[in-house]
C-alpha cells in the first residue's frame, strides 16, 4: 500500500498520559507503572454540551484534540477562537458507551421504562464522533465502526483507505472502557484506553512516522515484553494499538502485526 505519514498522536491510559510523557515508556526506556489516569474533561465542548457528555466522549475528544494539536492547536479556551486546521475522522470502539447502554437496560426493567432523552441520545455508536463535530465545527467525513476485538486495525484500514480516496488528513480515534456490571461478567475490559493518530497520505516536515499497511492472512499479532503492557494490550481492543505505538516511539524500522477478526494486518513501520 501507499504509504501514510503519521503527524499527531494523542493516547490515555493508566501510566499512560499523553504521547510526549508515553513515548519513553513504549520505546521501553522507562518501565512502565499502571498510575491513575488524569481526568478528562472535554474543554474544547461548549459548558452546556460539556455538562451531558459521557466519559466515553471525553476519552476519545481528549486524545482526539491531543494529536490535532501537534500539528495546529484546534482551539484557544480563553478566547473560544478554533483552529483552521480539520481532518475527516474514523472512530473505532469495540462496544461504544457501555455505560449508556446499562442505564438504558436497567431502565427498561423498571415501571413505566424510564429511558431519559439524553441517555437514549447518546445510545448511538457515532455520539462522539457527533460531539467532535460541535467542539471543532469540522464538516469533513466522518465515520464510525466496531470489529469487537479487530476494532483499532479495522479503523486503521478504514482511515488509510478514506486518507488515500479523499487525498487528506484523516484523524482516527480508536477507544474502548470497561463495562459496569453485570455486562462485565460478559465481556472484561481490564482498563479505559484511548489512542488518537493523524494520519496524511502526503509528506510533510510534521512527520513522525511512516506507515505501510498490507492485509495478510491470520497470523498471531505482536506481543509485548512488558508483562503490564501487554496485560493493557490484550485486555482493551483499542489498546491493541501498544505494538504500533511502541514501533513509533522507538523510531526504528520495524513490521508490526496488528490482530483482526478474520485477517491480521501487517504495519510496516519508519522513523
Amino acid at each position: 500500500m501507499n504509504p501514510l505519514f503519521v503527524e499527531g498522536v494523542g493516547i490515555l491510559a493508566p501510566g499512560l498520559a499523553g504521547w510526549a510523557a508515553s513515548r519513553a515508556v513504549l520505546a521501553g526506556e522507562r518501565p512502565y507503572v499502571a498510575e491513575p489516569m488524569p481526568a478528562t474533561i472535554a474543554t474544547l465542548l461548549p459548558a452546556n454540551e460539556r455538562r451531558r457528555t459521557t466519559a466515553t466522549v471525553k476519552l476519545a475528544l481528549h486524545v482526539a484534540q491531543e494529536a490535532m494539536d501537534q500539528v495546529a492547536p484546534i482551539s484557544n479556551p480563553s478566547s473560544g477562537e478554533r483552529g483552521k486546521l480539520s481532518a475527516a475522522t474514523v472512530f473505532a470502539s469495540s462496544g461504544g458507551d457501555s455505560e449508556v447502554l446499562d442505564k438504558i437496560c436497567t431502565a427498561l426493567t423498571q415501571p413505566g421504562r424510564p429511558v431519559s432523552p439524553t441517555q437514549f441520545h447518546h445510545s448511538v455508536h457515532n455520539t462522539p464522533a457527533g460531539y467532535w463535530s460541535i467542539a471543532t465545527g469540522c464538516t469533513q467525513p466522518s465515520l464510525s465502526l466496531s470489529a469487537y476485538d479487530g476494532s483499532f486495525a479495522a479503523g486503521l484500514l478504514e482511515a488509510a483507505a478514506l486518507a488515500f480516496a479523499e487525498a487528506a488528513r484523516v484523524l482516527l480515534i480508536a477507544y474502548d472502557l470497561p463495562l459496569p456490571f453485570p455486562l462485565s461478567a460478559r465481556r472484561a475490559i481490564v482498563a479505559p484506553f484511548a489512542v488518537a493518530l493523524l494520519l496524511n497520505p502526503v509528506a510533510t516536515e510534521r512527520r513522525q512516522a511512516t506507515l505501510r499497511l498490507t492485509r495478510t492472512g491470520f497470523e498471531p499479532a505482536d506481543r509485548l515484553d512488558d508483562a503490564s503492557l501487554e496485560r493493557l494490550r490484550a485486555g482493551n481492543p483499542a489498546a491493541r494499538s501498544l505494538p504500533l505505538l511502541c514501533a513509533i516511539a522507538q523510531r526504528k524500522r520495524k513490521r508490526v502485526m496488528l490482530s483482526g477478526n478474520d485477517t491480521a494486518l501487517g504495519v510496516d513501520v519508519e522513523p
